[in-house]
């Protein structure tokens, strides 16, 4: 049984919560962070290298709103030197999921996607 929030939930309505969700999870790093935890938790560095173009500053401004909407889990172990990683946590597996089949298709059609932006640039 849904709760009333999940009753009323519709993305197309202005005043929508739901509308959060959805700007959370379409910020271009996260649909990038969140598929590349999927398999193992990973460190700042891993992650740096497995997203190219991702800064530090924004990896973790990223890291740290989602964070904050409980998509991942940070553990410190407060080692010296310090040890810090980051897992999915059951929701954001849910939506790791979801992303992976947006980032197969990307995979799949960005050719066409580009041929189709060519021929109507020209």
């Amino acid at each position: 049984m849904k709760n009333d929030d999940e009753a009323v939930a519709d993305v197309y309505s202005e005043n929508c919560p739901s509308r959060q969700a959805l700007e959370l999870v379409s910020n271009k790093w996260a649909l990038l962070i969140v598929p590349a935890l999927r398999r193992k938790p990973m460190r700042n560095n891993e992650l740096l290298r497995r997203i190219g173009g991702i800064s530090q500053k924004m990896l973790t401004q990223t890291l740290r709103e989602l964070e904050d909407n409980g998509l991942i889990v940070r553990t410190d172990y407060r080692t010296v030197p310090p040890h810090v990683d980051y897992r999915l946590s059951e929701l954001g597996a849910s939506l790791s999921r979801t992303l992976l089949a947006v980032d197969r298709w990307a995979e799949a059609n960005h050719a066409q996607l580009a041929a189709i932006r060519a021929r109507n640039a020209g």
